[in-house]
């Protein structure tokens, strides 16, 4: 009985350590050293979609790269067959990686490279495989010619308008307007349909006030094509003023309209079916016709709905459900209804679903002799087929292998030898679509390695969990040890524990495991050992803390902080005032074992927290100082103190230099007997703007030290003003200066266009990046631009000013431009492209706008009436025999007017003269000259920048007020001064 049990015992020990063998693969660490020495059958890193449709304007590249050891070769099929990429001179393939390129600059047509591609990435030890990649080529057809005719309905009928898209690809997003791209109004009663399809529950007289037109607007291209309108004729049995109706309580029956109960128009019957995929969105419509519009809601028979992820949409004519899964199965029904009545339509949903991962097959790495397996488990509907390749070959047809067995979904390796490495693939598929998975096996035989750093010292607080780490490697996976001072036998016992990765674990640390700790990892191939060195240190602790105290104001507190602590290690002593640092002023002293406070004022009244730390633990004590202010009775007519200004802050310090902050502290100035509010804090770099001071940031008046946010490559100087309810003080004196790194722009120019200045040119312009956005030394900008709808390639320039000239452009045609920011450490993200236009032909455009302008046909037709008049008027005079009275035209002037009389006097109009020192404008205003010139950035000047330290705005060049007043022109040509010359 006893030897039965020892038996049965034993069995299950094999059994669990066989199971144990198999389960447990090595893992190759991530150590660069270790990954380039052992060799590594290939394994797929980046590939492109397996559905990829491509902008047929643009080159096209399909995805492939690999790792391994050695580096892997690729090759391609197309279409099932060997693709030869060196016999086509528009294809190759990338340096060190099997992505393909396909130039079409040297013309050729994208379409004839459809197909479906498939990557193969080889090393010695194996063959790696890509998804089979459909490659198709973006479409936007155009819409074909039809005519629409007349549209006639009678109010209060259905109506469908239909869209009928060119079927593009992607298909294309459906989008109502007016021919005049007026978006059409959609309500409950009109909406379109995820089919694109316009719906009227009834028509109004309303609806023929617009015209209808379906637009689709294609991706790749970002074009719109526009269906021909429709134009509806609505025939009504009132036909009054549509207002008069728009505020009747009941609008139908005051039209006419007789009301009816709700009908489907989509879809049609009383149930239909439909079958969706699981993991994509499930989307159900309901579309009804009646008189009132009908409202819908949704159910779903013998259930809720899924609130967590059901949304309405469309005036709740659309139910979806997100991310489908099997439960959602089942019949929902959706329910049209208005005052008339209701109808409902059943909807069957069925989920069906391609192939998902249960168990994907992993990287395998065994050591000669060790046992594995490799696992492919996935579910769908209908349940997918599995099956295996090696290499890329089915494994039926592989060379055989006498340690490799395949049951099903697992491929099981027994006794593995050197040599047996390769690349298995599993493709579980069924009719939606297939999963296809890389996983390699490995055989290798390395020594023992130790990965951590050599003689590692540990310290740890007394009592404290620690742990001691040995990570290692080794093929087959080697047995580790530990030793404590050399001796010969293991550590074992309750406050040990041994992790697999190799880590000694103690659950408390005490005096007696002080000593030096030896890992040795061994395995048939050798051994290999490294040493730790344990400390144990005393915790630190305040053994007299503060004491909550009471203290009248003007008197001394002591808040007292006595700590004991391990000699060995370097004791730091804070305080904290309010849970933020204090800075010790010149009337506080902090000393070994406390803080001592002198004329305490009404501002130090808070809690007070001493914080004494180490390298390895820190404690902490608070207390909380109440001011007692003793109120005193005025023994004579004394007015309060006179308030001020406070004095300016002092002693700034910059301390926890970082790369994009920096903390600034200071000491506050008296407040002159008004507490300060604010603190404004103030910065000037040297490479811009240098001496002009910008507002930085601000900060409540109780604070003393602040983390300032800074941009790279600026040479920053801070100072801080103090501000009370008087007003603020003068300037603190500067900080020293603090210099960060540079950096890459993040940003590129805004404002970029691109307009024609002449005929055969376009000036593209741009508003540059500021001091604190150029990021680092020499920004300059690079420039692209190409014709639009070309497959030309881009055109660039790389330019240090605001403005780029293109020659010779042809006349007014549209340009894609791109301005991006460069400086000595990169370059900015990739821009926006810009639509740009070259330059029009202005002297035959002028001529051709002024001649079918219609205030020059009014001008010339008054003309034309002014000369008649004139001319009527001179025959009337001379059949009258008489003469123009000049004279008596003179004596009516005042008689006292000398100007009258004096020959040389101009009969100009007074009031239209200029006032002295304006200048008369282009548009005929009047403009007053001024000493005053713009605010220039000056000495406690406040320019536009963030609280971060970036500019708002950006710098201006102030121009010389000659060159700004030399340009004015005496007065505007306009229609009415012509009149008056001809008059």
């Amino acid at each position: 009985m006893v030897m039965q049990r020892y038996l049965l015992t034993y069995t299950g020990a094999v059994l669990a350590l066989y199971l144990h063998h198999i389960i447990r693969a090595i893992e190759v660490p991530l150590d660069p050293n270790i990954q380039s020495e052992l060799p590594q059958p290939p394994t797929i890193t980046k590939q492109s979609v397996k559905d990829y449709i491509v902008d047929p304007r643009d080159n096209i590249f399909i995805e492939c790269e690999a790792k391994g050891n050695p580096i892997p070769t690729f090759s391609w099929t197309r279409n099932g067959k060997f693709f030869n990429v060196a016999k086509d001179p528009k294809v190759s393939m990338q340096r060190r990686s099997g992505t393909l390129v396909i130039d079409f600059r040297g013309g050729g047509r994208p379409e004839d490279y459809e197909g479906e591609y498939q990557c193969f990435a080889r090393n010695e030890y194996g063959t790696a495989l890509s998804s089979k990649i459909f490659l198709q080529v973006s479409k936007s057809p155009l819409w074909p010619k039809e005519h629409l005719d007349l549209v006639e309905i009678d109010e209060g009928a259905p109506l469908t308008l239909k869209c009928n898209p060119p079927p593009g690809l992607p298909p294309p997003v459906i989008f109502w307007m007016s021919s005049s791209m007026e978006p059409i109004h959609q309500d409950k009663r009109v909406s379109q349909g995820q089919n694109g399809d316009l719906y009227f529950s009834n028509v109004l007289l309303q609806d023929a006030q617009t015209d209808y037109s379906c637009n689709a607007r294609f991706h790749f291209t970002h074009t719109i094509q526009q269906k021909n309108p429709y134009t509806l004729k609505i025939q009504t049995k009132n036909p009054h003023n549509e207002t008069s109706f728009r505020n009747h309580t009941d609008m139908y029956s005051a039209r006419g309209i007789m009301e009816s109960t709700p009908s489907f128009m989509y879809p049609y019957g009383t149930s239909s079916s439909q079958i969706v995929l699981r993991g994509v969105d499930l989307l159900l419509e309901c579309i009804a016709s009646g008189v009132p519009a009908p409202d819908i809601m949704w159910y779903k028979k013998g259930g809720e709905l899924p609130t967590d992820k059901t949304k309405l949409e469309n005036f709740n004519k659309a139910l979806r459900i997100v991310n489908v899964s099997e439960e959602d199965s089942g019949e929902y029904f959706c329910l049209a209804s208005n005052k008339m009545g209701s109808i409902r339509h059943t909807i069957s949903v069925r989920v069906k679903a391609a192939p998902y991962w249960l168990d994907e097959p992993q990287n395998l790495i065994l050591a000669p002799g060790e046992d594995g397996r490799l696992v492919c488990r996935a579910n769908g509907n209908p349940k997918p087929t599995v099956q295996w390749l090696v290499n890329g070959e089915p494994i039926e047809s592989a060379s055989p292998n006498p340690s490799r067995e395949v049951t099903g979904d697992t491929v099981v390796f027994r006794d593995t030898q050197i040599g047996s490495s390769a690349v298995y693939q599993c493709n579980a598929s069924n009719e939606h679509g297939y999963l296809l998975a890389n996983a390699f096996v490995s055989v290798l035989d390395v020594p023992p390695r130790i990965l951590a750093p050599r003689n590692q010292l540990i310290k740890v607080i007394q009592y404290n969990r620690t742990r001691l780490d040995c990570p290692f490697f080794g093929s087959p996976i080697p047995t580790l040890r530990w030793f404590k001072n050399g001796q010969g036998s293991a550590l074992d016992g309750e406050n040990y524990k041994w992790h697999e990765n190799g880590s000694l674990e103690m659950n408390m640390a005490r005096k007696e495991d002080q000593g030096i700790y030896t890992c040795v990892a061994t395995n048939i191939l050798g051994k290999a050992e490294n040493q730790v060195r344990l400390e144990i240190k005393d915790p630190t602790r305040i053994v007299n803390g503060p004491k909550d105290l009471i203290v009248k104001r003007g008197s001394m507190a002591r808040l007292d902080c006595q700590i004991k602590h391990d000699s060995t290690l370097k004791l730091t002593v804070s305080w904290l005032k309010d849970n933020t640092p204090l800075y010790i002023g010149n009337r506080m002293k902090k000393e070994d074992d406390g803080l001592i406070i002198y004329g305490v004022a009404e501002k130090d009244q808070g809690d007070y927290t001493c914080v004494a730390s180490t390298e390895l633990d820190k404690d902490s004590a608070k207390a909380y100082l109440k001011v007692l202010v003793i109120q005193s009775t005025p023994t004579n007519r004394m007015t309060a103190l006179p308030k001020e200004r406070p004095e300016r802050p002092r002693d700034l310090e910059l301390t926890d230099l970082a790369e994009r902050s920096v903390r600034l502290t200071w000491i506050p100035g008296d407040d002159n007997n008004s507490p300060i509010t604010d603190y404004i804090v103030q910065f000037e770099e040297d490479k811009f703007l240098p001496g002009t001071w910008h507002n930085h940031s601000s900060y409540p008046g109780s604070v003393n030290s602040a983390v300032l946010r800074l941009s790279p490559y600026v040479n920053y100087q801070f100072r801080v003003i103090a501000v009370n309810d008087v007003g603020s003080s003068l300037p603190s004196l500067p900080s020293e200066r603090y210099h960060t790194i540079g950096a890459r722009p993040e940003i590129n120019p805004t404002g970029v266009q691109g307009a024609g200045t002449q005929k055969n040119n376009m000036e593209i312009t741009w508003t540059p990046l500021n001091a604190t956005q150029a990021y680092g030394p020499d920004l300059r900008y690079i420039v692209k631009w190409r014709q639009r709808d070309t497959r030309e390639s881009w055109s660039n320039v790389t330019v240090r000013t605001t403005r780029h000239v293109v020659w010779n452009t042809p006349i007014y045609v549209p340009y894609e431009i791109k301005v991006q920011a460069e400086n000595n450490f990169g370059r900015a993200p990739e821009p926006d492209v810009v639509i740009g236009f070259s330059g029009e032909d202005s002297y035959t455009k002028n001529h051709v706008d002024i001649a079918t302008q219609g205030w020059f046909i009014g001008l010339m037709c008054a003309i034309a009436l002014l000369v008649l008049i004139l001319l009527i008027v001179c025959f009337i005079k001379r059949s009258r025999g008489g003469k123009y009275p000049v004279r008596e035209k003179v004596e009516v002037l005042d008689p006292e007017d000398h100007k009258a009389d004096d020959p040389s006097f101009d009969y100009s109009d007074e009031d239209n003269k200029e006032p002295p020192g304006s200048h008369t404008s282009l548009d005929g205003t009047i403009k007053q000259e001024s000493d005053d010139s713009l605010v220039d950035y000056g000495e406690g000047g406040e320019g536009q920048f963030n609280e971060d330290g970036s500019f708002i705005g950006q710098y201006t060049v102030k121009k010389d007020k000659e060159e700004t007043e030399g340009n004015e022109s005496s007065e505007a040509t306009s229609p009415v001064n012509a009149i008056y010359s001809l008059a």
